[in-house]
């Protein structure tokens, strides 16, 4: 049976309003007390689990920031405290709701806009410091665009923290069983998706669930595509998952973080 074509921006739109109005992890605004704490100079940012090393961001205070697919209360708000100068952009209005009450809440110059991570025509060339990026592109099925469009906005020395998943967590089997014995069953390939990759039945339980459709990129295009853009890779990180959600979790880092600059040629 041939597959149904799938709007899928406008389904993983659907799928983080639901999330946001659920209160799932990457959606409960952050208190007043962390927003005070970071006012005064007390503060922690996220790319990946662990807190991001302050040495990739530097002295944020005046910087002209874009948290790009970063929506949900939570990043984009602490870094206005500490005195950056905070666009937050992301394609689910419910998300960014929980940034407009921080926002509101505590008296934070924070500018909403909503829209697609491909493309961020809603701005001009060279209008940001930094781009922020944490784990979102495994929502789009081309990530090249977004390396493009980043690289765009940025200023000349303008610097892309972006955090992704290491791929090789789309191949396996996720036969629940599997799991139990042990066994890692490669059954999927790279680019992987959802909607090319799963059962029709498959996609019509995560459709019905309103769960977000999800892609598997390569090296290629995660890392490759950032230095076709033009940038130049100057820091690395790997993370371990802390709560392993397949088995290849254990066994090597999931999460992966890279600090990109606009070369000022």
């Amino acid at each position: 049976m041939q597959k149904k074509e799938i709007n899928f921006i406008q389904h993983n739109e659907s799928a983080w309003n639901k999330q946001a109005l659920e209160q799932n992890e990457w959606s409960k605004a952050v208190s007043s007390e962390l927003i005070s704490d970071a006012k005064q100079g007390k503060w922690e940012v996220h790319l990946t689990p662990k807190p991001l090393d302050k040495a990739w961001l530097g002295d944020v205070k005046g910087k002209k920031i874009l948290c790009l697919a970063s929506a949900g209360g939570q990043q984009a708000p602490i870094l206005a405290a500490a005195g950056a100068s905070v666009v937050v952009f992301d394609i689910s209005e419910e998300q960014l709701k929980q940034d407009q009450k921080v926002a509101e809440r505590d008296g934070l110059p924070l500018e909403i806009v909503q829209g697609d991570m491909r493309d961020l025509s809603a701005f001009e060339d060279e209008t940001f410091d930094i781009v922020f990026h944490p784990i979102s592109n495994h929502y789009v099925e081309d990530v090249n665009p977004v390396w493009r469009e980043a690289y765009r906005v940025l200023k000349k020395g303008g610097v892309l923290l972006a955090s992704f998943f290491n791929p090789v967590v789309f191949v396996a089997d996720r036969n629940p069983q599997d799991i139990k014995d042990g066994i890692i069953r490669p059954k999927y390939t790279l680019p992987y998706a959802d909607i090319k990759d799963l059962s029709q039945d498959q996609i019509q339980r995560k459709l019905e669930n309103n769960e977000a459709l999800v892609f598997g990129h390569t090296l290629s295009d995660l890392i490759g595509g950032q230095l076709k853009a033009g940038f130049m890779i100057e820091d690395f990180t790997e993370e371990m998952q802390p709560n392993p959600r397949f088995l290849i979790d254990k066994y090597l880092p999931t999460f992966m973080a890279t600090k990109a600059v606009k070369v000022n040629l």
